[in-house]
């Protein structure tokens, strides 16, 4: 059976972890996910976005989640709390990632399950994300009773220089 552990890491875990969240990234942007790189993309190049994500972390701007079996991160996800002050009640989901050695697992889902447990803990009621148009996560978060609001054409690049659609997507934690 495959045991896997999703947690929230605290700052000093963040920064050990850099060097597997930088593998998951590069594995994503070489599998041609439009996360906002472009390929080639290596692991060494991935570590500044790291890094500043780290420092999110530990100004409380951002929670980091991260799927793991047996020690090693296969998956990952951020939640952006860091908001103007006249949105206090909501967040930014960014950045769901799994490796493609792990994919097909049930990782998403358990990461985004964690996720919305966050934001709901920290009175964060709606959460939105962007996703590449035409994407296997557009499905994913669907499933996951996200609403679509719409697509913005050529919003963003693909790895490979071609552009590609984004689509936003939406959900209320509230429950009137």
């Amino acid at each position: 059976m495959f045991q896997v552990t999703i947690r929230t890491l605290a700052p000093p875990e963040t920064a050990a972890a850099l060097p597997a969240l930088a593998e998951i990234l590069s594995d994503c942007v070489e599998g041609g996910a439009s996360v906002g790189f472009m390929s080639p993309h290596a692991p060494g190049d991935a570590m500044p976005y790291w890094e500043g994500v780290a420092r999110a972390v530990s100004e409380g701007h951002t929670i980091l989640i991260v799927a793991e079996k047996d020690g090693d991160i296969l998956g990952t996800v951020q939640l952006g709390i860091g908001m103007m002050p006249n949105q206090p009640h909501r967040a930014d989901l960014k950045k769901l990632l799994v490796h493609r050695r792990a994919r097909g697992l049930g990782l998403s889902r358990l990461l985004m399950t964690a996720v919305e447990s966050e934001a709901a803990k920290h009175g964060r009621h709606v959460l939105v994300l962007d996703t590449a148009t035409g994407s296997p996560a557009e499905s994913i978060y669907e499933k996951l009773g996200w609403q679509r609001v719409g697509v913005i054409p050529q919003y963003a690049l693909m790895p490979d220089g071609s552009y590609c659609g984004s689509t936003f997507f939406y959900k209320s934690l509230a429950t009137d």
